[in-house]
């Protein structure tokens, strides 16, 4: 069973509910997060043949470790694999509010220009309802972790793109978007 808690990897929410106290994303704590991922070694991306799965047997290890540290941590808040090739990948996240488990879809096929640069991470169940989110459900990373990433390349991978991207991304924009009325759960409860 998920707990209400944002444990490590996965911040705060960043508004309070009607009746809850105020919470704050956790950097501190976010920071600890990423540094306990492999960083990645192999520049190489979908159209480097045998260096590509070099680097997608990189990307399989650290997304792993982030996968071992949640469930260790009591966290696990994800689901992800991908094609034969590693170039679209498919799963599922979830975040807890009010006590509440909201799971969405997760889509995204690497860019021609992976690793240089980040893949675009897509929610495409909820596309439409949130200002911080693109056509096709892709969630708004521009301006706080593309210029990261740039300074990363090619040591981030799908890990670090989950633990400093989406993360923070459903850490703030649930619980707004359960304000807002724009999401419900699946039971019918805000």
């Amino acid at each position: 069973m998920a707990s209400a808690q944002p444990a490590e990897g996965v911040p705060a929410a960043a508004g309070p509910s009607e009746g809850e106290p105020k919470k704050e994303i956790n950097m501190m704590e976010m920071k600890t997060t990423v540094q306990k991922l492999p960083l990645l070694k192999v520049r190489a991306g979908p159209r480097d043949g045998d260096e590509w799965m070099n680097r997608l047997k990189e990307e399989y290890v650290a997304l792993i470790a982030y996968q071992k540290m949640n469930k260790e941590a009591g966290n696990d808040w994800f689901t992800i694999e991908s094609n034969k090739t590693g170039t679209k990948w498919t799963g599922k996240v979830w975040f807890v509010h009010n006590l509440l488990r909201y799971e969405f879809d997760l889509e995204f096929e690497l860019p021609v220009t992976y690793p240089a640069v980040p893949p675009e991470l897509a929610l495409p169940e909820i596309d439409g309802k949130t200002e911080k989110m693109y056509r096709g459900g892709k969630i708004c990373l521009d301006s706080h972790f593309r210029p990261l990433w740039a300074r990363n390349v090619p040591h981030f991978g799908l890990a670090h793109a989950m633990a400093l991207g989406m993360a923070p991304w459903l850490a703030a924009e649930v619980p707004h978007l359960v304000a807002a009325g724009r999401i419900t759960h699946q039971d019918g409860k805000k």
